[in-house]
This record gives C-alpha cells, structure tokens and sequence, in this order.
C-alpha cells in the first residue's frame, strides 16, 4: 500500500520503518527540517519500565501540585477552560487508577524488546544503559509508589526495594550525604538517546522504501478519496492509508474530520551537561520520584530532566524549575557533570491525554490511523506502537495486547 505518515519524530519514524518492513511504499511529511528535532529531541532517555518513570501515568507515584516553589506542575501565564477541562480529567484519572496501566507496561516491555532487536539488527549505537534505581527520600515516597509496584509484580517484572547502603553499591556516584531512605532497583530497565536512535532509524529507511519530505505541513486530511493535502498545494496526495504520528498537529487535523481527541501539551524541560568525572556520574539512569526528575548517563553526556507546565510553545524558559533540576544533579552526583558550559538546555511539549496513555489503532474513519499522544512515554512506546500498528494495518493480531489503548475510550 501507498501510506503517508504526518509526523517524524521517534513514533512516526519508527511507524514508517515498521510498514516498510512489511513491504508498503511509506512518506513520512514533518514540518521540521530534520526527524525528531521536537519533542523527540531531548527526551529523558527511559525505556521500559513506564510505570516508575516521570508523569508517566497520572496518579501512579506522582503528588500533583499546583502552587508553591515545589509544584509539580506549573501553570505558566494562567489557565484557560480547555487545560483547566483536561486537568480536572487528568486528576480524576489519577485518583481511580482508571488509566490502562497493566496495558500499557506490557507495550513499554514489547517495545523495549523491539528496540534492542532494530539495534541489534541494525547495528545501531544509541548511547544504552542497563538497569535503573528509583530514589526513594523518605517513605512516604515508597508507600505512593505501591500501586504501580503491584502492577509491575503482577506482570512478572522485577522490581526490588533495597536499603540505601545498596542503592549506593548499585550507583557508587550517589552523593553519601543525600538523605536517602531506600530505592526501587529496576534491573531489567533501560535508557537510551531516543533522537539518536531516530536519526539513525531514519538514514537506514531512507530510500528502502520511505521518503521523507521534511519542511513540509499538513494543512488537511481528506477521506473521500484519503489523501493529504500539503500546505500551498490545491490538490491532496492520495493515499491507501494515512498514519498520524504528530501530537498536538494531530489533534488539530481530527476536527475536520468529526473527531476530537482531549489532548494539551505539557511542557517539560532537560539539560544535557558534559561528563565531568565518571566515579561521579550515574552509571545508568536514576529517578527522584519525590522531584520528578530523572538523571541519566548518555554516552559521555549526563541528562537530567524534569518539570512540567501548562503554557504555550513559546514561553521562555522557567529558571526555578532549570534551577531545581540543577540543584536535584547536585544533590544526588555532585561533581559528575560540568555545569559551567557547553550545556544544551532544552524545553519541550509531551502531548498528552488526560489518561496518559496514547490512542493506538483506528480512527473510525476508513484508512485513518492514529499513532499518538504518548505523552511522557513517547520514546519507551514507541517501537511496540510501531510494530503493533503495522500489524493492525496489515490485518494480523498484534503480539501485545492493546486493551484500552483505542479511540474508542474518548
């Protein structure tokens, strides 16, 4: 089939590798320049598992507040109707545990699978670390995080909670003077540089049956007869099917055909600072649940990342919330990274629906697929969505289970 794919960062170039494996004709349309140059770009490197990740699911781990120097979310210059509608969704979520949890842990381990068979495969060198150590300040920390440990056991994972004399031997680089009350060791866990990874996946597709038309925007979506139509052109481009792969310019394509998804953009924020003394650094990647900040070992680079905020694309950047990402490094590894230069400092959208988790399958409409709205969990869901849409495509059963995860739910 002919198949046109709205969207080029991690979920739509792993889309259009997936489809032409199966054999189909793919062209990928991003309005960037290059694949995964948004919210792609500088993600906090987490793979599997989801659950124990930052904003991966509402209500699991996570203490939403709204005001104070310590807000885990921010509302930048006001609320309007429509975030203050999502939110109150979102926290409703969070309290009933509605979200598809076991659902969506069974795709971020699929994924994960996936994403070390397309390396390995391909032999493609995406800056990986194994295993994982969620830091644990006091224990009221660990009584929150219960509901998604369950889940993990319940899936067969392993997920042990160690006292910090062994959180230290895991991580030698965790700071002796940090209060730390235990952890959560996730040795099945994984990270990596989710942009690298895309730009690779991408220059090994290009040309085996995908082209990418980058600097290149969706204006609409026809679906009699399906096409594209690019922005200046008058006619669309026909299509056997359409992937939308674009988070919020999703959304904003849906409408025209009588579909709305509820989704926002939370804004979030990483900084990438060079390697200043390994003994100091991270080995893998570690999380401060209490924070919701995450540290993680990329190659010679050390990322944190962390924060979110209700606000527009084009709000400047939130010093106290860069600044407790800085200070969270320090407490944790001080002296591991260098601070004082050749930083990138990053701000960047997770499009997210009120349940956390994305919309997986079809779209109700004949040979409109949606791939989208993963939120903070773009990069650890990525390859699994991938593989499991293709199969849809292609009229197989996936090999994950996708309960819970369609249209059908909003």
């Amino acid at each position: 089939m002919k198949i046109a794919i709205v969207g080029a960062g991690i979920v739509g170039v792993t889309t259009a590798y997936e489809l032409a494996r199966d054999g189909h004709e793919v062209t990928v349309y991003d309005q960037r320049s290059a694949a995964a140059e948004e919210a792609s770009f500088a993600t906090a490197g987490l793979l599997a598992p989801l659950l124990l990740s930052p904003w991966a699911l509402p209500g699991f781990g996570q203490t939403l507040r709204l005001l104070g120097t310590q807000a885990t979310l921010r509302l930048a210059g006001g609320i309007n109707q429509s975030n203050l509608a999502w939110l109150w969704r979102w926290r409703a979520a969070g309290q009933t545990h509605s979200a598809p949890a076991a659902a969506l842990e069974r795709l971020a381990q699929y994924s994960q699978a996936r994403v070390q068979a397309i390396a390995s495969q391909h032999d493609l060198d995406y800056e990986a670390s194994e295993g994982r150590l969620v830091l644990l300040r006091t224990e009221q920390e660990r009584a929150a995080l219960q509901p998604a440990l369950q889940v993990l056991r319940d899936l067969g994972m392993a997920a042990h909670e160690i006292d910090a004399d062994a959180a230290r031997k895991i991580e030698p680089g965790l700071s002796p003077e940090a209060p730390l009350a235990g952890a959560i060791h996730l040795p099945g866990a994984s990270a990596g540089n989710c942009r690298l990874f895309a730009q690779l996946l991408r220059q090994g597709t290009q040309g085996a049956g995908v082209h990418f038309a980058f600097n290149t925007r969706i204006d609409r979506i026809h679906s009699s007869p399906l096409g594209v139509q690019v922005q200046g052109e008058p006619e669309p481009r026909r299509c056997d099917a359409v992937v939308l792969c674009a988070g919020m310019a999703s959304a904003a394509l849906l409408p025209a055909l009588g579909l709305r998804l509820p989704m926002t953009a939370v804004h979030g924020y990483s900084v990438s600072a060079p390697l200043r003394e390994a003994t100091h650094a991270p080995r893998a990647s570690v999380v401060d649940m209490g924070q919701q900040i995450s540290i993680t070992r990329l190659g010679q680079r050390v990322r944190i990342a962390g924060g979110a905020e209700l606000a527009g694309a084009s709000a400047e950047h939130h010093a106290p919330t860069l600044q407790r990402l800085y200070r969270t490094l320090n407490d944790w590894f001080p002296g591991g990274a260098q601070l004082s230069s050749n930083l990138q400092i990053w701000r960047g959208a997770r499009t997210m629906l009120p349940d956390g988790a994305p919309v997986l399958g079809a779209s109700g409409v004949p040979g409109l697929w949606l791939n989208t709205g993963h939120g903070a969990g773009g990069w650890a869901l990525a390859c699994g969505s991938a593989r499991a849409l293709a199969d849809l495509i292609a009229q197989r059963t996936p090999e994950v289970p996708l309960d819970g995860l369609g249209m059908r739910r909003f």
